[in-house]
């Protein structure tokens, strides 16, 4: 029997899976990083590196940042 991933080319990436996997990385780092309960809108904008002030949550989205960029 012929499985799905047999037809996958092996050196394709999801470049937006990747990303998204990477923030929510940095989200976790935080999260145990922090001694409140929660993180706060703010400290997770910071964390995602976007900039809140437009009122409406960031705008289209987050940012990514160049894959081994520095940590806060």
């Amino acid at each position: 029997m012929l499985s799905v991933a047999a037809h996958r080319h092996p050196k394709v990436q999801d470049h937006v899976a990747l990303v998204e996997i990477d923030l929510t990385g940095e989200l976790m780092i935080a999260a145990a990083a922090a001694t409140e309960d929660r993180l706060s809108p703010d400290r997770i904008d910071e964390v995602l590196d976007v900039d809140g002030e437009d009122g409406e949550g960031g705008g289209a989205g987050p940012v990514p940042r160049c894959a081994g960029s520095a940590r806060p």
